[in-house]
C-alpha cells in the first residue's frame, strides 16, 4: 500500500490544482475498498475531521454535530446492512447528543459495527467507538475521556470540575462560615442551575455508554452489567484523567475489559487503513475540506471552508 511519502510525491506530479483534487478524490474510495477486502467485504465508512490541519477554524465546523446525521444517512443509503459496518473514525469529539443520535441511527441499521481508530477518536468520538462491538487500535491510536464539558461565562469547563467546586465551597463554608465571602462571587458567576446541569450531563454520558457496552461489546459476557458499569465510569471520571484531552491507549482500554484488537495484527489491514488515513489528511491539508464522510462504495458527504485550495 502507498506510504505517506509516495502519496505526497504522486500528488505533486499532478500538473494542475484541478487534477490534484481529482486525484485525491479517486484515492479515498480505492483505499477504503482495500480496507473492505481485508474485512471480508464489510461496508466501510470513514468519518474524519480536519481538526489537525485547520485548528483556527470555529470548533463547530470541525466537531461532531447534529448535522452529521445527514451525512451518515446519505452515505449508508443502499448498503447491504446485513454485512455489518467498519467505521474508521478520526475526530476531536463534539456534541454528546449528536454522538447518541449517530450511534442510535447506525445501530438501527447494522447488527455488527467495528470501529477503527487510526489516530484520534476523542470525547464524543470515544463515545461512538464505545458503541461498537469491537475496536481496532494501533500503537499510535488513542481514545479519550467522555466527561462532558460545560459552557460558562469563563469558557468551557469540565462538568466534574463544576460539581467538585461546589462541593469544595460547601465543605469550606460549613467548616468556616467566614469563607463564604470569598466563595460568593465565584458561585454567583456560575449560578445554581449550572450545578444541576453538570450533574445531569455526567450521569447522561455515563449511562448511555454503559447501556451501549452492555448491549453490544459485552453482550456475550455473563458479567456484562458489571463490566459496562466499571468501563463507563472509568471513561467518565475526570478525577482519574485530570484532562479532557488525556490519551487513553489500547492497553488502558483493555484494562477496562474493552474488546480491542491490535491494528498491527494484520499487516494488510494496517496498511489499507493508514493509506486511507494519509489520503484523508492530504485532503484536509491541500483542499478546503473540513469534514468528510466517505464510503467504500464511493459515496461522500463533505463540508468545506473558504480556505485556499491546493498549493
Amino acid at each position: 500500500m502507498p506510504s505517506w511519502n509516495y502519496l505526497v510525491e504522486e500528488l505533486a506530479r499532478q500538473p494542475s490544482d484541478e487534477l490534484k483534487a481529482d486525484w485525491l478524490k479517486e484515492q479515498m474510495p480505492s483505499s477504503l475498498q482495500a480496507v473492505s477486502r481485508q474485512r471480508n467485504g464489510r461496508n466501510v465508512l470513514l468519518y474524519g475531521s480536519g481538526f489537525l490541519q485547520k485548528p483556527r477554524l470555529p470548533v463547530e465546523t470541525l466537531q461532531i454535530t447534529r448535522e452529521d446525521l445527514n451525512g451518515f444517512m446519505s452515505c449508508i443509503h443502499g448498503m447491504d446492512w446485513s454485512s455489518g459496518l467498519t467505521l474508521i473514525i478520526h475526530t476531536p469529539g463534539g456534541i454528546t447528543n449528536a454522538a447518541e443520535t449517530i450511534v442510535s441511527y447506525l445501530r438501527s441499521k447494522f447488527d455488527y459495527i467495528e470501529a477503527i481508530i487510526p489516530a484520534y477518536a476523542m470525547s464524543a468520538g470515544t463515545m461512538i467507538s464505545l458503541g461498537a462491538n469491537l475496536i481496532f487500535m494501533g500503537r499510535q491510536s488513542q481514545l479519550g475521556p467522555i466527561d462532558p464539558q460545560m459552557l460558562t461565562v469563563s469558557g468551557s469547563v469540565s462538568a466534574q470540575a463544576v460539581v467538585d467546586q461546589f462541593e469544595q465551597a460547601k465543605q469550606e463554608i460549613v467548616g468556616n462560615p467566614a469563607a463564604a465571602s470569598a466563595w460568593v462571587p465565584i458561585l454567583q458567576s456560575m449560578g445554581p442551575v449550572l450545578l444541576v446541569d453538570a450533574r445531569n450531563a455526567l450521569s447522561y454520558s455515563e449511562s448511555i455508554v454503559k447501556e451501549w457496552l452492555k448491549k453490544w461489546m459485552f453482550a456475550q459476557d455473563q458479567k456484562a452489567t458489571l463490566k459496562a458499569t466499571m468501563a463507563a465510569r472509568h471513561f467518565n471520571d475526570a478525577n482519574i484523567h485530570l484532562s479532557h484531552g488525556r490519551r487513553i491507549d489500547r492497553d488502558e482500554a483493555r484494562n477496562q475489559a474493552l474488546m480491542v484488537e491490535d491494528l498491527e495484527s494484520s499487516q494488510d489491514l494496517q496498511e489499507a487503513v493508514l493509506t486511507a488515513y494519509h489520503v484523508m489528511n492530504l485532503i484536509f491539508e491541500r483542499t478546503p475540506t473540513t469534514k468528510m464522510i466517505q464510503t467504500s462504495a464511493g459515496k461522500a458527504w463533505v463540508k468545506a471552508s473558504k480556505q485556499p485550495i491546493l498549493n
